[in-house]
This record gives structure tokens, C-alpha cells and sequence, in this order.
């Protein structure tokens, strides 16, 4: 999340977030924060063309889920709070899905490889089956011609 998203979530200014950050480094790993690149934010701000990213003088910071946990033990207001307990739920909701996407993938990809077997089954079976008729159909034309009197397998005609 962005940190004025976060801030706005939070209820206080873009600044106080990024103060925090600054004041307590300890707390912030790598992994924890992104801070955008020049391209990235010109992109970020090409792709959603809003008044905030406009008025920015600072690359935005991004908050992984880890870095909003953190974020939440250093605000300690009521909203901060709140807003962390509704994020983390969100972040758990969304890793749910994740799980459940991709359990769905796998099971699709599961059901493709057999019906590409079972299309190669029935193509080699199909192929033996007319392989077959053409057997019975050489041994009619094979018999054709054999005298009538002869015991034994005569196609009707």
C-alpha cells in the first residue's frame, strides 16, 4: 500500500507516516518498505491519474503487509488500529484466495493432462480400429475371387 493510501487509512498526513518510518528504523527490514523509483512512480502516476500522486515531491513508499504490522505497534491512535485490524484481514482474505486460485489451477491442469491422455488413447485405438477394417476388408477382397465350392468363410455378395 502506499503510504499516503496508508496515511489517509490511518488518519493522519502522508508526513507523520513517513516520519515514523524515519524515526524508527530499526523496525522497518527489507521487505518491510519499497520506496518507488523515478520510472515506477512516473508509471504508478501515467496509470492512475490522480490529484495526490501529482502533488508529491517524495518517491511514495510502498507498505508490504509486513511494514503495515510494524507501522501499527509505532501508531497508536484508535483509527490506526482499526484500520490495521481491517487491513490484516484483508491481507488474510486475499492469501486465502491466493491458496484457493491456486489449488483451482492445479486441479485444471491436472484434468488437461488426462484428457490429452485420453485423447492420445483414443487416437491410437481409433487407428487400431481402422487398421483392423482394413484387415477385414483386404481379406474380402483377398476371398473374392476363390471358387464358390470351397468350404469355409465366403463374403455375401
Amino acid at each position: 500500500m502506499l503510504d499516503s493510501d496508508v496515511a489517509l487509512l490511518y488518519g493522519v498526513v502522508t508526513r507523520d507516516i513517513n516520519k515514523a518510518v524515519s524515526n524508527n528504523p530499526d523496525k522497518f527490514l527489507d521487505g518491510y518498505i519499497i520506496e518507488l523509483s523515478k520510472e515506477q512512480f512516473e508509471t504508478l502516476r501515467c496509470n492512475f491519474s490522480t490529484t495526490k500522486l501529482s502533488k508529491r515531491r517524495s518517491l511514495p513508499k510502498c507498505f508490504t503487509e509486513k511494514g503495515l504490522y510494524m507501522l501499527a505497534t509505532i501508531l497508536k491512535s484508535k483509527q490506526a488500529t482499526n484500520a490495521t485490524l481491517h487491513i490484516i484481514e484483508t491481507f488474510t482474505n486475499m492469501r486465502k484466495l491466493s491458496m484457493d486460485y491456486n489449488e483451482i489451477t492445479k486441479k485444471l491442469n491436472e484434468i488437461e493432462k488426462t484428457m490429452k491422455i485420453d485423447q492420445q488413447h483414443q487416437n491410437y485405438n481409433s487407428s487400431r480400429i481402422d487398421e483392423a477394417f482394413e484387415l477385414l476388408n483386404q481379406i474380402l477382397r483377398d476371398t473374392k475371387d476363390i471358387d464358390k465350392n470351397l468350404i469355409g468363410f465366403r463374403p455375401i455378395k
